[in-house]
């Protein structure tokens, strides 16, 4: 039977709006981390047979194909080709299982699953706003409308309809915020994350630096500071301190057939076990990941209790809270070194960030089975399952 396995997997650290990697351009940074894949493997560059990259907002720095700009700002030949693709934050999750079925199927040998996203540079809403304003329309369409009346399309909403269907207050969601900086913080000072880290030149000739620290970690962070910040909504209870913050970071894993471990001399640190994708309530949109890995465990024959560790995205503190319930998970394998709260949300490079952190935090505690989910707007959810070598 054919498999698919994880030869690395890398990301930038976080950096905050108008931070530390403001300084890069998005192609940049994304070939900075396909180029440390090549140093990092040894593998001929000329062998990466595609590099598939995930990106949400698809204009201006990120726009005109930033999948096919990252390999011509890396070292990759212009022989390897490359394709943009976006399942919202869930697109370089999809990407590694692009890739994962490219491999499976036989029809390629290396592929590059990767993401970028610089929400500095290309803020958030920016290709669907920019275009309303220049009065092109907005996505929602007329037979959209007949079949969802009235109804906006909304993550910030469904954040709020999530914590009231599950009965989640105020209160809990900040202290699963709190829990999430203090799990960052404790990984950043073990050094938890070196192993995936890509560093990032930030400095300049004169004084030069790399970025090695996710930015958005606050070690000094408070249950009264947390719960002094403000509501989105008046009488809801998500606010900008229990969701992910706004990011710029890139992330790739480099995936490979069997053939291709002994064709070049490559060392496996993990394989994929299974791959699910599953669409749901475009409505309250970001509860599919309860429903998508139940179907993940099931197709992989496995239990909850089977994994090891869990990265669920942290885009809002109650998806995590609402999955570990429904599944019956445990909370202390849940996203052990932190989330998005703390670490920060790169929308499209999310995906390959995750499954970068929890294949190390894997080999670090020296566990076998690993689980990532994501939410994603528009109701989708995708599960990937793997295994540490």
């Amino acid at each position: 039977m054919a498999e698919a396995y994880i030869v690395d997997a890398v990301r930038t650290a976080g950096g905050k709006r108008a931070g530390k990697l403001a300084g890069w351009h998005p192609a940049d940074m994304a070939g900075a981390t396909l180029d440390a894949l090549l140093d990092r493997s040894g593998i001929d560059p000329a062998a990466i047979e595609d590099v598939i990259m995930g990106c949400v907002s698809q204009g201006g720095e990120q726009g005109y194909h930033i999948g096919r700009g990252a390999v011509l700002a890396s070292r990759l030949p212009t022989s390897v080709p490359a394709v943009s693709i976006d399942r919202q934050c869930g697109s370089s999750q999809q990407a590694v299982q692009f890739a994962a079925q490219a491999i499976l199927s036989g029809t390629q040998d290396v592929v590059i699953a990767s993401g970028v996203e610089s929400m500095t540079r290309v803020p958030m809403g920016s290709t669907a706003g920019l275009f309303a304003k220049a009065g092109l329309g907005m996505p929602k369409s007329p037979r959209q409308e007949e079949r969802f009346p009235g109804i906006e399309f909304s993550q910030f909403l469904g954040a709020e309809m999530m914590a009231s269907k599950y009965g989640f207050t105020r209160a809990e969601l900040d202290a699963h915020a709190l829990e999430s900086h203090r799990r960052a913080a404790a990984a950043t000072a073990r050094g938890d994350f070196a192993a995936e880290v890509v560093p990032l030149a930030i400095g300049t000739p004169e004084d030069p630096a790399l970025h090695l620290i996710d930015e958005g970690i606050r070690a000094d962070a408070t249950l009264e500071g947390i719960g002094a910040v403000k509501l989105l909504k008046e009488g809801g209870v998500i606010t900008a301190a229990n969701a992910s913050q706004i990011c710029d970071g890139a992330s790739a894993a480099l995936i490979v057939s069997a053939r291709a471990l002994k064709e070049h001399g490559l060392t496996p640190i993990g394989r994929i076990h299974n791959l699910t994708v599953t669409g749901g309530d475009p409505v309250i949109m970001l509860e599919e990941p309860l429903f998508a890995t139940d179907r993940a465990l099931k197709r992989a024959g496995m239990r909850i209790e089977d994994i090891d560790l869990y990265e669920v995205n942290e885009a809002f503190a109650p998806v995590p809270l609402a999955w570990v319930r429904h599944v019956g998970a445990d909370p202390e394998r849940l996203n052990v070194n932190g989330g998005a709260i703390a670490l920060g949300h790169p929308l499209g490079a999310s995906g390959t960030k995750l499954l970068a952190t929890l294949i190390h935090a894997l080999g670090v505690r020296r566990k076998r089975y690993g689980l990532q989910t994501m939410c994603e707007a528009g109701g989708l959810a995708n599960v990937t399952i793997v295994e540490r070598l």
